[in-house]
């Protein structure tokens, strides 16, 4: 049951600029949204992975009281997708489950806060919800996130619960032994 409650911060991280040019447009700085979830829907460009939540069941664990940092693929993140991986994500109930959480992970985690805990080379190891390590790269001018180099297009949209950072790319766990 832990795990539901971290699940919930599954929604994700956003890349153009330095760290400190990735702050979250002005449309985030208005009133904070109460979960990650509702930043989602705020913000419009996460319809696919707010279907995906819902879909996955895991709208009232995101909605919980975290906190939870959510590297959030955008809707064009998923069009990237091959043909007809969407829909048969959302067919399989398990493997959508461990794809979103595998972008949440349990805490509060701003871009400064990334940037703090990097190491020498610019890079930082995280643990998911869904119980992977994900590794992050940066850089002077981007985010780097997962093996696949997804970029952070916008960081730090704040929640009452966590924060959320799109991401341009959809990231899938690592296939388990």
């Amino acid at each position: 049951m832990k795990r539901l409650g971290v699940v919930a911060a599954v929604v994700a991280v956003f890349a153009a600029g330095s760290l400190d040019a990735q702050a979250a447009p002005a449309m985030a700085k208005s009133a904070e949204p109460a979960t990650v979830v509702e930043a989602a829907v705020t913000a419009g460009q996460f319809k696919t992975l707010v279907a995906a939540v819902e879909a996955a069941g895991l709208v009232p664990t995101l909605s919980g009281q975290g906190p939870f940092t959510v590297f959030a693929p955008t809707d064009a993140a998923f069009a990237k997708l091959p043909e007809g991986a969407v829909p048969s994500l959302l067919k399989d109930k398990k493997k959508l489950t461990e794809v979103l959480t595998y972008h949440v992970v349990a805490g509060r985690i701003t871009a400064a806060d990334l940037k703090a805990r990097a190491d020498k080379d610019g890079n930082v190891k995280l643990k998911t919800v869904e119980g992977s390590e994900l590794k992050l790269h940066l850089t002077d001018s981007a985010v780097h996130v997962g093996d696949k180099f997804a970029n952070v297009v916008i960081a730090d949209v704040p929640a009452k619960n966590g924060i959320v950072h799109a991401i341009d790319a959809v990231l899938f766990p690592p296939k388990k032994m």
